[in-house]
């Protein structure tokens, strides 16, 4: 009886990965598209907000929006968006003041400015982190 089930637990999750496999050239495009989609979406909104705000503003309402999401994706949309917005935004008064200067290997100075700059608004996740590194390669370039 044991093995019957056994069997049958097989079965049904080979069965799951032949249909996975036939129907994964049909599904992944149009994710890939949707994702392809929402990723210009964001970044065309941070073109228009940063053609009539300041780089603040941009940093700030990127924030505010990745604290409403969670996951990698919701990471790139908001980067997309963060750096479109600051590439057209106005300068603000010391928005690069303490701001590390941007480095591919990150120091642990790096991590812990990142860190506090996101608990002082009170925004979750390594996400975050990433955005305020987006900061950093602003202001170095800049």
């Amino acid at each position: 009886m044991v093995k019957k089930i056994i069997w049958g637990i097989l079965l049904l999750l080979a069965a799951g990965v032949f249909l996975a496999w036939l129907t994964q050239d049909k599904w992944l495009p149009g994710w890939n598209q949707e994702l392809a989609d929402q990723n210009s979406e964001f970044q065309q909104k941070g073109l228009e907000l940063g053609q009539q705000s300041d780089q603040l503003t941009c940093l700030e309402e990127a924030l505010s929006s990745f604290n409403q999401c969670s996951g990698f994706s919701c990471t790139i949309k908001h980067g997309k968006f963060l750096k479109a917005c600051l590439n057209n935004a106005s300068p603000s008064e010391n928005f690069c003041k303490d701001v590390p200067e941007f480095r591919e290997e990150r120091t642990e100075d790096d991590k812990s400015w990142a860190r506090h700059a996101c608990w002082s608004r009170d925004v979750r996740g390594e996400g975050c982190r990433l955005l305020m590194r987006q900061q950093q390669l602003f202001c170095s370039e800049k």
